[in-house]
């Protein structure tokens, strides 16, 4: 990085919570790989084009385990020497998805969706009883991809609000100190410690029992700090993805009624819309997707150095309007959607099926519980949380 490289701090400025960065477009034209600064001080490389995006994510010359060594550039305060999924190279990152993909075949999860459906079946009827306006974020978005993440690791139903807290604060860019941040973590490490040697000496038909019980063929097993690691990932992609995903959607859909009317006139829009509203979305932009170079990259007429950390804006990627006609519209009937919100490559979401299906789900079971569903408030006036990995607005207000 140039002394006179511009001075740009990531996250971008965002004068439309609803919209991606303006500079996102100017950058994908003039500068696609831009020096920014993180919040944590640290420097790095902004890249905002679809096809260096997905370049990144797929170049073993990018790691994601480096990102634990004690010096590395950090957008999150992470824990050092993470076992995490999302902080693993080959071969470690191999045998360790091997283990725990057995659990999120497609076959597997599409045996979840009788009973997710109970699920937001369940909910929706707590919304509909207590009438409008309803916060539909306390109601669904947050709720759902909780509790299916929760009964599938095992955690009671009792503790879910302590898994939602920790996890909160876990999430956070500037909004919490790392020393709350770090205390989050510890809590949670504390909680699931005990509920694996729970598990361990009661075994249970969950999530959490059959990864503690997984062998492979040469009696590899996960360890213990696998176990809790794997616990911080499914909370992450399974709970915040989530949740922010259908918050992102929902008021898409609802500050353009026509989209709305087009899925009450025709459900078979839905697994497409769902492709088409998950590409739109503004809310992770792929925070978690930093990389630091492995050796000397070129890359977008930029030259990366070992060591540098570079940032894939999968927001931007997913605007690109090389790769996709009239980017900035939304097209329910979308043909060709390759979009990157799930990521690319060996670190491709584990759990984009059983997301695409809880997004489904909720789509389908707010058509037609509530085919009237409205914003109770115009958007200008929705409170955005600020400082989280994941944007979202604090409260949903909806009527039907």
């Amino acid at each position: 990085m140039t002394a006179d490289s511009p001075e740009r701090t990531y996250p971008l400025p965002v004068p439309d919570p609803l919209r991606p960065a303006p500079a996102y477009a100017e950058l994908r034209t003039s500068e696609p790989v831009a020096p920014v600064t993180l919040p944590t001080g640290h420097r790095a490389w902004l890249v905002t084009r679809y096809e260096h995006v997905r370049q990144v994510l797929a170049d073993p010359r990018f790691s994601k385990a480096a990102l634990t060594a004690p010096d590395a550039p950090r957008l999150l305060p992470v824990a050092k020497g993470s076992k995490s999924l999302f902080t693993m190279d080959p071969p470690e990152h191999t045998r360790l998805r091997k283990l725990v993909a057995r659990a999120f075949t497609a076959r597997h999860i599409e045996s979840m969706r009788p009973h997710v459906k109970e699920i937001t079946d369940r909910l929706l009827d707590a919304m509909a009883k207590q009438g409008a306006p309803a916060d539909l974020i306390a109601h669904l978005a947050q709720p759902l991809p909780i509790t299916v993440i929760c009964e599938l690791l095992g955690v009671p139903l009792a503790d879910q609000d302590r898994f939602r807290v920790w996890s909160d604060v876990m999430l956070s860019i500037s909004a919490h100190t790392p020393e709350e941040v770090m205390e989050a973590r510890r809590g949670l490490n504390g909680y699931l410690g005990e509920l694996i040697a729970a598990k361990a000496k009661q075994p249970a038909d969950d999530l959490l029992t059959h990864l503690i019980e997984a062998r492979e063929e040469d009696g590899d097993r996960l360890s213990e700090e696998e176990l809790l690691a794997f616990g911080h990932t499914l909370l992450v992609a399974g709970y915040h993805a989530t949740t922010g995903e259908l918050v992102g959607a929902l008021i898409t859909l609802l500050r353009e009624p026509e989209l709305w009317r087009q899925l009450l006139a025709d459900r078979t829009l839905v697994p497409g819309a769902v492709e088409e509203l998950l590409r739109y979305s503004v809310a992770g932009g792929g925070a978690g997707a930093m990389r630091i170079a492995t050796e000397d990259v070129e890359l977008g007429g930029a030259l990366i150095r070992k060591g540098e950390a570079v940032l894939p804006a999968i927001t931007s990627a997913n605007r690109d309007e090389e790769v996709f006609d009239r980017a900035e519209e939304v097209d329910l009937a979308r043909a060709a959607n390759p979009h990157l919100t799930f990521g690319h490559g060996l670190h491709h979401c584990l759990g984009a099926q059983l997301g695409r299906m809880e997004l489904q789900l909720a789509l389908e079971g707010l058509l037609d519980r509530f085919p009237g569903l409205r914003l109770a408030v115009p958007t200008e006036e929705l409170r955005w949380v600020s400082g989280m990995a994941f944007r979202r607005p604090a409260v949903l207000p909806v009527a039907w």
